[in-house]
């Protein structure tokens, strides 16, 4: 029996080497059922997590796209709830983060400003909007446990603007399909990158997939293929400017000494009648006219004149990230400047690193794959990738704003909603305004646009006040747009 043994722990150990192969397994999905308390309703719910297949034209699966489903059990009449369907940005980033901080069932612990705390980990969320719509969290190819399966597919099957929305509404159709959810009122939200994916949606799921939405909300909006470029684009980072050094202290005391909500609109109506027309008027402003802009910037941001006049005007986010406390030896964060970081040197142009994305990264990573695991029961090899591999990502002809609008103009019953820090300096909250303003020329539409700011950054969610109330904004734009029992959609 013994001359057996040597045998047996070869092959033990060659498989061991071996190992199998690691792969998302397509259609596998698990599912457990959960109670929580939501604005002091107990809710009960069921939460499926797994993958669906992308096919393509020929019914071959080219790839497995992750989602996490949470549904409402306690409730009857199906046909009336609504569905909320999330996607975050990049593009590149999975869904982690609304997911884990914002709108589901659980969020990841941190501070009450959003800073990282040990032990990681996650605990309930009691603002969740599942108490009035069940959720789906959508992870797009590369992101989160999403992967291509076919080795033979095309990268430009998914990665682009317009590849990016068409794939994933096809996706969606066979999703609605699949969990019953036809006749439910429909949401999309976005962030970010996000937002750009979610305006083109709107239309294609309407044009392509004959699925019709009542709400659209962008949450930290990108351009969406409005340009915003020249004279524009360098004036409406002065709000930004100014919020952010009012939340450091780099105001004058006659500003420090008033709200925020109070100095923004001051500088906004300056944006938009000086500080553009003087910026349009290029290498040919008079020097009196130039000295006095770079008096009232310098006044409204926290930076000295002289700097502003050395950039004619014109200052880069990237350069008042590094600027504003390069005295303290500190940078400011760009997707949350309440954020600090600091660099090897503080002479430079803009800062070493993303003090946000860190601190970020810090409590999320953590977070999410102890949850999978240990709470969704959803057990896979494969890396849950916070940000994968999406590049090259092809940019061009993006004219989601005018899918939105044309959406609109299609859809009576359609709605959109902006959310955006004002600490934000990415996507940042007055071009965010800017581009809500250039959606519909005509004007017919802008009483279904509603915008809302927060004194936080990218992820205003992470502050627990502006958790609590953008989650309350949501339900209210729900109930909003949800159209009473029989109320027809026309003009």
């Amino acid at each position: 029996m013994m001359k057996y043994i040597p045998i047996f722990l070869s092959l033990l150990w060659g498989g061991y080497l071996c190992g199998q192969d690691r792969s998302i397994e397509i259609d596998k999905v698990a599912t457990t059922q959960h109670q929580t308390i939501i604005k002091g309703q107990k809710i009960a719910f069921k939460a499926t997590t797994g993958t669906q297949p992308v096919w393509d034209e020929a019914g071959k699966t080219i790839a497995a796209v992750h989602y996490t489903y949470y549904e409402r059990t306690d409730i009857d009449r199906k046909s009336m709830h609504p569905l909320v369907i999330s996607f975050n940005g990049g593009p590149g980033s999975g869904s982690v983060w609304m997911h884990l901080a914002y709108t589901g069932p659980s969020i990841l612990k941190i501070d009450d400003e959003g800073f990282p705390v040990q032990p990681y980990g996650i605990k309930t969320n009691p603002y969740s909007i599942l108490d009035v719509a069940d959720i789906v969290f959508v992870n797009p190819i590369n992101t989160g446990f999403s992967r291509i399966t076919d080795p033979e597919a095309k990268r430009e099957t998914f990665f682009g603007v317009n590849a990016d929305i068409k794939y994933l509404a096809e996706w969606l159709n066979t999703f609605v399909s699949r969990v019953n959810r036809w006749e439910s009122p429909k949401y999309l939200i976005g962030e970010s990158y996000g937002t750009t994916r979610v305006s083109g949606l709107a239309l294609e799921l309407q044009e392509r997939q004959w699925m019709y939405l009542n709400g659209v909300i962008l949450v930290s909006p990108t351009g969406i293929g409005i340009d915003r470029s020249g004279p524009v684009g360098a004036a409406n980072d002065l709000p930004y400017f100014t919020a952010t050094a009012w939340y450091h202290g780099k105001l004058p005391k006659v500003l420090q000494e008033k709200d925020l909500d109070e100095i923004l609109p001051e500088v906004e109506a300056y944006t938009l009648d000086k500080l553009i027309p003087t910026l349009a008027k290029g290498g040919f402003v008079s020097m009196e006219e130039k000295q006095s802009v770079a008096q009232q910037m310098a006044h409204y941001s926290g930076l000295s004149k002289q700097t502003i006049l050395d950039h004619n005007l014109a200052v880069p986010a990237s350069f008042f990230w590094k600027d504003l406390l390069r005295s303290e030896g500190h940078t400011v964060g760009r997707l949350d400047s309440r954020y600090k970081g600091i660099d090897s040197k503080n002479a430079g142009t803009r800062p070493d690193y993303n003090s946000e994305l860190t601190s970020w990264l810090h409590s999320f990573t953590p977070a999410v794959n102890y949850y999978y695991k240990n709470v969704l029961n959803y057990q896979t090899d494969i890396k849950y990738n916070m940000f994968g591999p999406v590049h090259p990502w092809d940019r061009s002809n993006n004219h989601t704003g005018e899918n939105l609008r044309q959406a609109m103009a299609e859809n009576p019953y359609l709605n959109v909603m902006i959310q955006s820090g004002f600490y934000d300096g990415a996507t940042q909250y007055f071009d965010a305004k800017y581009t809500m303003w250039q959606i519909d020329p005509s004007g017919r539409l802008k009483d279904r646009f509603r915008f809302k700011g927060y004194r936080s950054g990218h992820m205003m969610y992470l502050r627990k006040e502006d958790l609590i109330k953008a989650n309350d904004d949501i339900r209210e734009f729900i109930k909003q747009s949800t159209p009473t029992t029989g109320q027809p959609a026309k003009y």
